[in-house]
């Protein structure tokens, strides 16, 4: 036979809610931190790959200024500075022969009035531009004046600047009925 019998001065207290609370937030903080430590590895992985490519990049430069500088030493021996003056001196006669002078008379064709008639014409290559010295000959001021804004407006003309100005007598037996010539610099811009 058995007796029940409670000996203590408190009644008996379970602590099972307790436990299980503290269970269930110990179950989370340890989710929690599991997700923290993966996070925190992922970005540890990821700086370390970045370190690798700045690191990796770092090198290439230091190559790459290491051969600017191997190949600047290169060109400033005298041998290599003549033979750049010389391929210098080729490519400006290449770009002068590149002028494409059917071209040029065509556009300046469209644009001549009648009443004026070139009488010289100077190009030059100057920083990858084609600028022209145009020496003018005009029968009138509005056959002058008709001419500057034909070439003012042209697509294929920029940059007009007028020189020189001058009157001239005409001379009826040589042809020449030039009474003004003008002296032009512009820059062709179809080269």
């Amino acid at each position: 036979m058995k007796v029940r019998l409670n000996l203590a001065t408190n009644p008996l207290q379970t602590h099972r809610k307790f436990l299980a609370v503290s269970g269930l937030i110990g179950a989370v903080a340890w989710i929690i931190f599991l997700a923290l430590a993966g996070h925190v590895y992922s970005v540890r992985r990821s700086n370390a790959a970045l370190r690798a490519r700045a690191n990796g990049v770092r090198q290439e430069m230091v190559g790459l200024m290491r051969q600017r500088d191997e190949l600047e030493n290169f060109f400033k021996e005298e041998r290599n500075a003549r033979l750049n003056e010389r391929s210098t001196f080729l490519n400006s006669l290449i770009d002068e022969q590149s002028l494409n002078w059917t071209q040029m008379f065509m556009d300046l064709e469209k644009i001549l009035p009648s009443g004026v008639r070139l009488v010289s014409i100077e190009p030059a290559h100057e920083k990858g531009q084609v600028h022209v010295k145009l020496l003018v000959g005009a029968i009138s001021d509005e056959a002058k004046l008709k001419f500057l804004r034909a070439l003012e407006s042209s697509p294929a003309f920029k940059g007009v600047e007028e020189i020189s100005e001058k009157p001239t007598e005409p001379q009826p037996g040589s042809g020449d009925l030039d009474r003004v010539q003008i002296q032009l610099a512009v820059v062709y811009v179809r080269s």
